[in-house]
């Protein structure tokens, strides 16, 4: 085998992944201390180059989806490539609804090279799709061979010349790369000129939790109203709380948005890269770095539980999974998840007796002491592959 052809694509998959540090290697966005010991360190760039710290975020809280928007662009993608934060409301994760609609354009014009996310797995279902058309086809005509053989010569084994093919032998990621860089270099890249470029309409779309922890842990996001006011940190966490509540100017310990939060902190404080888990019928995703380096290795499903009874029965709208979980749910739940590779892990939020807090702690994160999280491990039993 020929030693260049074959250090061609490992050469571009080693640059993609040196491509991936440099974009998306940062855990979280570095903002400027506010410690005067820390900022005197800084100022003797003893804390790396001020150059690198990332400004204030604005973010706006939007009730009716309960959510946070960024539409700053730069912001968007500081947010996204240092801990993956959000998603475009108009993409399936990372906000790439522009560079999308550019592609489109120069295709159009002539032209179009680099492909998003969205645009790659369109390909790949298509190649996927196609090969597996021709796999059928190459069963059928495998079959009639077999059955013109043996009519022929019922004594003799079957003669099959037939050749069908797998998921190895077809190649299906060479042809998938070959998909995506083929292009003419004959016909260049059009540009686009300043009134062919489209205005931007997609924001980062943030969840209530995500939104609160880089407000609050990292300290990196300011909070606006619809019309433009600042919201302090305190008002926010007051209406994460309205906006989760299922009775107006409640504040029980079984509040939604703190159940979750308590959740997400604690994934995301102890190195996680926390994402919504509603494709897999969890909670939360849990990645070690992130989606651009791998898969999610683990899929939780948040369970609540009471310490006192009394406030379960007096909830007035039932948390899920804070009851019994029956055995259908959490079989289809455990196979869905273990098809994908993914270990269920049950995260048990215990919540403290609503009459051992006092109603002031409801005002603010200190709150959040009084919780503990345990966690669970399930793994579904496959005899014919844990026999080793």
């Amino acid at each position: 085998m020929d030693e260049s052809h074959s250090a061609g694509p490992k050469l571009q998959r080693a640059q993609v992944r040196l491509e991936n540090e440099r974009k998306y290697g940062q855990p979280l966005p570095r903002v400027p201390p506010k410690n005067w010991i820390l900022r005197w360190l800084a100022s003797w760039n003893l804390l790396g180059d001020p150059i690198e710290w990332d400004g204030m975020i604005i973010g706006v809280v939007d009730p009716p989806s309960r959510s946070v928007w960024v539409h700053d662009e730069e912001q968007q993608m500081t947010l996204w490539r240092k801990g993956f934060f959000g998603k475009g409301n108009l993409s399936r994760s990372e906000p790439t609804w522009l560079k999308r609609e550019i592609n489109r354009l120069q295709i159009e014009k002539r032209g179009g090279r680099e492909l998003t996310a969205e645009e790659i797995t369109a390909k790949r279902r298509e190649i996927r799709k196609q090969f597996k058309q021709e796999r059928a086809n190459a069963i059928a005509a495998a079959e009639a061979e077999a059955e013109v053989s043996f009519a022929a010569n019922p004594e003799a084994n079957p003669v099959i010349t037939t050749v069908i093919p797998s998921a190895q032998t077809a190649g299906l990621q060479k042809k998938l790369h070959e998909t995506i860089n083929a292009h003419d270099s004959s016909n260049p890249l059009p540009v686009l000129t300043e009134d062919e470029i489209p205005e931007n309409m997609e924001h980062l779309q943030l969840s209530l939790q995500e939104a609160f922890f880089l407000a609050w842990a990292v300290g990196c996001l300011d909070h606006r109203s619809t019309s433009g006011a600042p919201i302090s940190l305190q008002e926010f966490w007051i209406q994460c709380f309205e906006i989760s509540s299922p009775l107006p100017q409640t504040k029980r310990i079984d509040n939604p948005f703190l159940i979750q939060y308590v959740a997400y902190h604690h994934f995301r404080s102890l190195g996680w890269v926390v994402k919504s888990g509603i494709k897999f019928c969890v909670d939360f995703l849990l990645y070690k770095r992130g989606p651009v380096f791998h898969h999610a290795e683990f899929a939780v499903m948040i369970v609540p539980v009471y310490e006192d009874e009394t406030d379960r029965a007096s909830s007035p709208a039932p948390l899920p999974n804070s009851g019994p979980i029956s055995w259908q749910w959490f079989t289809t739940v455990n196979r869905a998840n273990s098809q994908v590779m993914k270990t269920l892990v049950l995260a048990h939020v215990v919540m403290p007796p609503s009459c051992d807090v006092d109603p002031s702690l409801y005002d603010s994160p200190e709150i959040l002491s009084r919780f503990t999280v345990k966690e669970i491990l399930i793994r579904r039993f496959v005899a014919s592959r844990m026999r080793d």
